[in-house]
């Protein structure tokens, strides 16, 4: 028998990563007020590694979502496979994507990732491994990860979300 009901542990399971984060960001804080500059610099520089993984952590957390619908999503050197047990699987490469829309349909959310020659995948949001697109987007050019989380945290509204479009080849930012 645990020390925490099942239904806390249930809640606080996919928010690890966010606790740590905020645990730490109060530790690096904590650090700054030893007194001298070295102590703040390093406490400030801690405090502000931390901010940023805890909004990281805070964004995938819209990704998650109990395992409800059929299918096993991997992703491996950027590429998107879906293994679909009743529907149609398949792979596209990060590189090769061109649009990214989430679609309700029946009720449930599903992104469909077309690439530049017209193919799309289907995959359900509540797929085992579909929270792993929020670190495989990020990688995209220009992807607004606030526009995603949010069309995500929408349960009412359009049934047709189109999240991220790539960028036309003129378009693109020098680095």
């Amino acid at each position: 028998m645990g020390v925490i009901r099942p239904e806390l542990a249930a809640w606080l399971a996919p928010r690890r990563e966010l606790m740590a984060a905020a645990t730490c960001m109060a530790l690096a804080g904590w650090v700054a007020t030893w007194g001298g500059w070295f102590f703040a610099g390093l406490g400030f520089l801690g405090f502000a590694i931390c901010a940023a993984w805890m909004l990281g952590s805070w964004r995938r957390l819209a990704f998650h979502r109990d395992i409800a619908a059929p299918g096993v999503l991997d992703i491996d050197e950027g590429e998107i496979r879906y293994y679909a047990a009743r529907a149609l699987g398949g792979s596209v490469a990060l590189r090769d994507l061109a649009e990214i829309r989430l679609i309700r349909l029946d009720g449930h959310d599903n992104w469909r990732l077309k690439t530049r020659d017209g193919q799309a995948l289907l995959i359900p949001v509540e797929a085992r491994g579909a929270d792993q697109l929020a670190d495989a987007f990020t990688a995209l050019p220009g992807v607004d990860m606030g526009r995603i989380t949010s069309a995500l945290a929408k349960r009412d509204g359009p049934s047709l979300r189109v999240v991220w479009t790539a960028p036309q080849p003129g378009q693109e930012k020098p680095d």
